[in-house]
């Protein structure tokens, strides 16, 4: 059986004409409507729905069943009546052609992904200095990627060692940091998939030798959005201080583990570590790390106020590992490697958080157009 079409509502020749000229550009065929009693069949299955400016009023007043991944479509600038339709039919923003003629490729071009969804999103910084929260990072991002469901592993630490390493693909080709800072439009999911270093279903997204700018806000938030969109795991990596980009990825964030030793200063640094995720609204799982130390995982856990995800010990050789290219979980039955199924089995069970969302209808011609 045949997956449903993208979804257009329009009886505006012109209009029509353009976007099925974006559609052959995507490689995507639409199911056109031409008014919105001849789209009430497609509009709950269609994967994405475009809808005409000339449609909107009229479709706003057959009140269609809420859902996402809808657009408005419109020739130059949009009016302002234009946007109050807009948000009586859910339209989560307004694209004013040709401007946003990129951005609705892009788009479109996701829906041959298959069924929209939205991947499984792991925040992981570390409670404390030297907790290793970018192994673990790496063991979980590993081990939750298949070719079959594709990972993506992000780097936002640019002071770390370089997540490339860790993996091994620091000398495989691929895009970087430096090269997405520089692009302009909307950032499509298997573009991005298809430019970052991979190995074995597991793209790799980190800064590479070279300097690289500082990322900001806006470059974060459009590249995590197509990484979710194109894959079935995110797993990303934050620095201990937490700026403006790590901010974005803890509003979408599913999950945000904290990494830490159970000493006393590791501890009481942790403390500290999650009152200020606390205040950026987000409530971490504590990932244990049980070496060198007697305190009980569990009452530590009780003590900072968070739930327990997993505890592990320390994996032996586990440089030479990394150094040899190897990778953390080379070794199946080696603590990181069954620490990273657990945790992956148990945030699949346990209720997220809702992630936030960007603003429901704004005007869309380029980069920073919400997804």
């Amino acid at each position: 059986m045949q997956p449903p079409l993208p979804l257009l509502v329009t009886a505006d020749d012109a209009l029509l004409g353009d976007l099925l000229r974006l559609a052959a550009a995507a490689g995507v065929s639409l199911d056109v409507a031409p008014d919105p009693g001849a789209a009430r069949g497609a509009w709950s299955a269609a994967p994405l729905v475009l809808v005409g400016a000339d449609a909107v009023a009229g479709l706003a007043a057959t009140a269609p069943p809420r859902r996402s991944r809808v657009l408005v479509a419109v020739a130059g600038a949009a009016p302002d009546p234009l946007f109050r339709h807009a948000v009586a039919i859910g339209a989560e923003t307004v694209l004013e052609l040709p401007a946003a003629d990129t951005w609705v490729i892009e788009r479109l071009s996701d829906t041959a992904d298959g069924p929209a969804h939205e991947a499984l999103t792991l925040a992981v910084l570390g409670g404390c200095g030297g907790a290793g929260a970018s192994t673990f990072a790496t063991a979980l991002a590993r081990t939750a990627a298949k070719p079959q469901a594709p990972g993506l592993l992000m780097d936002l630490d640019p002071a770390g060692g370089g997540l490339e390493r860790i993996v091994g693909l620091d000398d495989a080709d691929g895009v970087r940091w430096d090269s997405l800072l520089g692009s302009t439009g909307r950032l499509g999911s298997r573009s991005l998939r298809s430019a970052l270093p991979q190995q074995a279903g597991l793209s790799v997204l980190g800064f590479g030798p070279q300097a690289c700018a500082p990322l900001d806000a806006p470059a974060v938030r459009e590249v995590l959005t197509a990484a979710q969109r194109g894959h079935e795991t995110v797993v990303v990596d934050l620095p201990r201080y937490l700026d403006g980009p790590a901010h974005e990825v803890l509003a979408r964030a599913h999950h945000v583990l904290v990494v830490s030793g159970l000493g006393l200063r590791q501890v009481a640094a942790c403390g500290r570590r999650v009152a200020v995720l606390a205040e950026a609204g987000a409530r971490p799982h504590l990932v244990a790390r049980t070496t060198g130390s007697a305190a009980d995982p569990g009452e530590v856990a009780e003590l900072l106020g968070v739930p327990l995800l997993v505890a592990m010990g320390d994996q032996r050789r586990l440089d030479e590992a990394i150094d040899l290219g190897l990778g953390p979980v080379h070794r199946r039955r080696g603590p990181l490697a069954r620490a990273a199924r657990e945790a992956l089995s148990a945030v699949r069970v346990v209720p997220s958080s809702d992630p936030a969302r960007p603003p429901a209808v704004t005007a869309t011609a380029g980069r920073g157009a919400p997804a």
